[in-house]
């Protein structure tokens, strides 16, 4: 008769990184001895690691409710949310977590994150404002409050809040799309036919470089002609015209 496996025993086949047999041994440990939160845990890892979602949820949720004040738990239901595609919950998980220490800005992130996510725009706004209360200088919370600002088409907050997290990360293709989005919103048509091949440029052959020039071609053809929204529908001939600094609005 084979030895009944351990907690050691599910443990080393986490950190072996055998995620099947840590489903296995914690389905084992589990039905000898119901409502261990730190198995249940593990084996949300493991599904979740494995790509079985619906899984590793009801597997973090049991985690969270044997234990709701362990922070790693509820952080681990919040990435699995997240990755799930409920990015409401997600947001909530995170929300809840941030209120357990409101200065832990690594919790604010993920939430403004979700909250935007989840069309929740005026909370991800406010979670954006929160963090950047606490560091202005945060890049990622100036990037996700510009984006939620053009999300709401507040035009003019949107255009500060762009060139600020331009100015904190200036190489950084998001920013540069999310400048001219805000730009374009504001009516600065140039400026975002600039930012947008500024991007296109810095990120040649990327799905944000496909994303940047479908937006940009958008752009010209709001202003242009019969013969440039021809040229417009012809996507190679438009991007590489478009990255020589060829192409202007008419």
């Amino acid at each position: 008769m084979a030895k009944p496996h351990t907690f050691d025993d599910l443990k080393r086949a986490a950190g072996e990184g055998w995620d099947k047999d840590v489903i296995r041994i914690a389905t084992e440990l589990l039905s000898q001895r119901p409502g261990q939160d730190a198995v249940h845990d593990m084996r949300a890892i493991a599904y979740r690691n494995l790509g079985r979602l619906a899984e590793a949820e009801a597997d973090a949720k049991a985690a969270v409710r044997l234990d709701p004040d362990d922070t790693g738990y509820r952080q681990r239901l919040a990435m699995v949310l997240s990755l799930a595609g409920a990015h409401r919950e997600s947001a909530d998980e995170w929300a809840r977590l941030a209120q357990l220490d409101p200065r832990e800005i690594g919790w604010i992130h993920p939430e403004a994150i979700e909250r935007l996510r989840a069309g929740e725009i005026d909370a991800a706004v406010a979670s954006a404002r929160r963090g950047l209360r606490l560091d202005p200088t945060d890049w990622l919370l100036q990037l996700t409050l510009a984006q939620a600002l053009v999300r709401a088409g507040d035009a003019h907050s949107a255009v500060e809040a762009a060139e600020r997290a331009h100015a904190l990360g200036p190489e950084d293709v998001e920013g540069l799309e999310v400048l001219a989005d805000a730009q374009w919103l504001a009516g600065d048509l140039e400026g975002a036919l600039a930012s947008y091949v500024a991007a296109m440029t810095a990120e040649s052959g990327s799905e944000i470089e496909r994303s940047v020039v479908d937006k940009a071609r958008a752009l010209y053809r709001s202003r242009a002609g019969f013969g440039g929204r021809a040229l417009a529908t012809v996507r190679p001939l438009f991007a590489a015209l478009l990255r020589t600094g060829r192409l202007r609005l008419p």
